[in-house]
């Protein structure tokens, strides 16, 4: 139940170069990260296994392994500091969330990739 004020100021917020990409696609999000006064950019790669919200709320959630503990992260879509989100290959999934990515080892947890 948003008015149109709220609608109008959402709108404004919005990205106008979001890429597509699905659950289980293995993605590279260039983020901003802000250290005292300079800016730089840090490259997070991995499987994306959930997407929630929408508008200006949508998020998604990346999980990859890392020195063999599996790290998550949740990034904005329409946040200023994701420069920008390159898909590197498309998986085949037939779920909306892959949470059970989490119990599974690296061997276990490949997709298999969908022909273009």
């Amino acid at each position: 139940m948003k008015t149109a004020l709220l609608e109008k100021v959402e709108q404004s917020q919005l990205k106008e170069d979001v890429p597509e990409f699905r659950i289980g696609d293995s993605v590279r999000v260039h983020v901003r990260i802000k250290e005292g006064e300079k800016t730089r950019i840090q490259v997070f790669a991995g499987t994306v296994i959930a997407r929630d919200g929408g508008g200006a709320n949508a998020t998604f959630t990346v999980r990859r392994i890392s020195f063999g503990e599996g790290v998550e992260r949740v990034f904005p879509l329409h946040s200023p500091y994701v420069a920008k989100v390159e898909v590197e290959r498309s998986g085949a999934v037939r779920r909306a969330k892959l949470y059970y990515m989490r119990k599974l080892t690296s061997k276990q947890s490949r997709l298999k990739e969908v022909p273009q």
